[in-house]
């Protein structure tokens, strides 16, 4: 690899960009904490992207802590990059305006190394967006020694095929000790001369969760063949010391009001839970806590870097923190007369009942947020997640006596096992829940109710099964809107994810190298945003499958044989017959409604 020039843009985005955006907070930099180093002066400088806006990138942790890890190393520089919107990106086709990092203004095409981060399987056409508007081949194939090192991780990397012709190295699992690794290596390979193909063979060679696609056959029989090293399969990185992982103590502050504008600290990572829907329960392994103080201390810190009035305590599962009371009451203590409040996502039923007398002043009661994905204690019992009714009702009662108003109720439909009568019963128990209110003081509760559509991922005891038809989805959701209806509850709020979106996400998310071609056919074709509704096309994405004889609902549909090499497993994730194990008990649970995928025809 050759060391580039830096081509920085400010004067040209100043000028021709920035007085004609919308909203060019989104592209200005120069937030505080933000860290802006000389790139001339750098030995390695790294662009790290995000494919979504800025206020979805800026509410995104792994960024921020990858950003925090690269900038502490002396001569490495990262900056960032995130997806223009439709109206930014005319204006710099337009204006031949290359896309730019937002600390420096420089070319992204003027970087080492060009990092993304995969959240969704409905980014993917915004990745290819932001290769082509930095003037960057999208084909690894296609890309010289000139062009940077482009590498991806985050969630998606476990099931990274339909992006193989892209991306030159996925790094699988956790990201802030293995990119340092990664970083180093290229950064020695640059000094020493190494061209780019000796680099990513050498990281291939030395760590077992470097993937690098040209390295291995795309045929799914020769995939799971290593050409390099010792094992027969990746593995994920993992942090053992998560108590000392690195966290930013100084996160930046946004211009543009951000998705989640609040002080974010992880408080543990892995979830013993193991619902069978959930890729990262399965992925992210093993479970591993930070200490009360550890946590304490670092929300301080964040807290009077950035003066926000949220500290959100993050997890997969934030019930099983072991000191979650201890934890909670701290925190109280400290920040209750900051006018700061406390926000606790992912916990379970009986731990809120346990700590709605402390939340009660820690948490602003605008609104309390229940994950039951299925109505019936029988489908919940499929799933893995054992939510009792009584425990429910028990947790929402106590919610409305400590003055919270209104519920927000998510719950999935599709699920293996499920029936009309278990679909119809999402209104019934919301209703109900709504009603329990009048026991407190007379008065409905306001529940919104989000519904999404079940999609099977990869490396989770779901992934062998097929998605139900988008028919089934459009049906399921009529019935849902009728039985509403029936019984007259106005005071219920139904939001549905978009069924296509999500037929689309089953189909990408469980395929292999073939849909290169189909994902850079979309967004050729136009595909951009696939996750924002007013951008998404389904009809697109169909007629860009059926290019290269697919069908985009055939594809969703896919049931693989439990024999069957699948075109993921090579990538991560927990043991085979471990993941088969827990799809065999689903289904002994309702054998009628749930069928175990027999082995491969072909």
């Amino acid at each position: 690899m050759n060391k580039k020039q830096v081509t920085t843009l400010a004067e040209r985005v100043d000028r021709e960009f920035l007085p004609f955006v919308r909203k060019p907070g989104r592209y200005i930099g120069g937030e505080i904490n933000q860290i802006k180093k000389d790139l001339s002066g750098c030995d390695l400088t790294v662009a790290l992207c995000f494919p979504d806006i800025y206020e979805v990138a800026m509410s995104y942790t792994g960024l921020a802590i990858i950003y925090n890890c690269l900038n502490k190393i002396d001569g490495v520089a990262a900056e960032r990059v995130f997806a223009p919107w439709v109206d930014a990106e005319k204006l710099l086709r337009q204006k031949e305006i290359p896309l730019f990092s937002l600390e420096s203004k420089a070319a992204m095409k003027s970087f080492d190394i060009v990092g993304f981060s995969l959240t969704t399987e409905l980014c993917y056409s915004n990745v290819l967006n932001m290769l082509d508007l930095a003037g960057l081949n999208i084909r690894s194939s296609s890309r010289d020694e000139s062009e940077p090192l482009i590498i991806a991780g985050g969630g998606m990397a476990n099931c990274c095929e339909p992006l193989a012709d892209f991306i030159d190295l996925f790094v699988l699992g956790e990201g802030e000790e293995a990119v340092v690794e990664l970083i180093q290596l290229v950064r020695s390979g640059e000094k020493a001369g190494t061209t780019k193909k000796e680099i990513l063979l050498k990281a291939a060679k030395e760590f077992e969760w470097a993937y690098v696609p040209i390295l291995h056959n795309s045929k799914l029989e020769t995939l799971h063949r290593m050409p390099y090293g010792k094992n027969s399969k990746l593995s994920n990185a993992v942090v053992e010391d998560f108590e000392n992982a690195p966290v930013p103590l100084a996160p930046i502050v946004p211009f543009v009001q951000a998705v989640h504008e609040r002080v974010s600290v992880e408080i543990m990572r892995g979830c013993p839970g193991r619902c069978r829907f959930c890729q990262a329960s399965f992925c992210r392994r093993p479970v591993r806590c930070r200490s009360v103080e550890k946590i304490v201390n670092t929300a301080k810190a964040c807290y009077k870097a950035t003066g926000f009035d949220t500290v959100s305590l993050l997890s997969l599962s934030s019930a099983d923190y072991p000191d979650l009371e201890e934890l909670v009451s701290q925190l109280q203590a400290y920040f209750q007369d900051k006018y700061v409040g406390l926000s606790l996502p992912s916990l379970r039923v009986d731990q809120q009942l346990k700590l709605l007398p402390k939340l009660v002043t820690s948490v602003r009661k605008a609104g309390l947020t229940i994950a039951v994905e299925a109505a019936s204690e029988k489908v919940r019992q499929i799933i893995n997640k054992p939510l009792k009714d009584k425990d429910l009702f028990a947790v929402v009662e106590a919610a409305y006596r400590a003055g919270w108003q209104r519920l927000k109720l998510y719950f999935m439909v599709g699920l293996p096992g499920e029936t009309e009568e278990d679909i119809k019963q999402i209104v019934d128990l919301a209703f109900q829940l709504a009603r329990l209110r009048k026991k407190v003081d007379g008065k409905t509760g306001q529940i919104n109710v989000a519904v999404s559509w079940f999609v099977p991922k990869p490396h989770t005891p779901f992934g062998w099964l097929a998605q139900k038809p988008k028919s089934y989805f459009e049906y399921a959701k009529q019935m849902i809107l009728d039985q509403k209806r029936k019984l007259r509850a106005k005071f219920l709020q139904f939001k549905f994810h978009d069924i296509g979106g999500s037929v689309l996400e089953s189909a990408i998310g469980r395929g292999d190298r073939r849909l290169c071609d189909v994902i850079e056919t979309a967004w050729r074709d136009g595909a951009r945003f696939d996750l924002w509704d007013e951008c998404f096309d389904y009809e697109l994405w169909q007629r860009a499958f059926d290019k290269f004889g697919m069908d985009i609902e055939t594809a969703a549909q896919a049931q693989f044989g439990t024999d069957e090499i699948l075109p993921w497993e090579h990538l991560g994730g927990p043991d085979k017959k471990y993941l088969l194990g827990h799809l065999e008990a689903a289904v002994k649970i309702c054998p009628q409604n749930v069928a175990l995928p027999g082995k491969s025809t072909m």
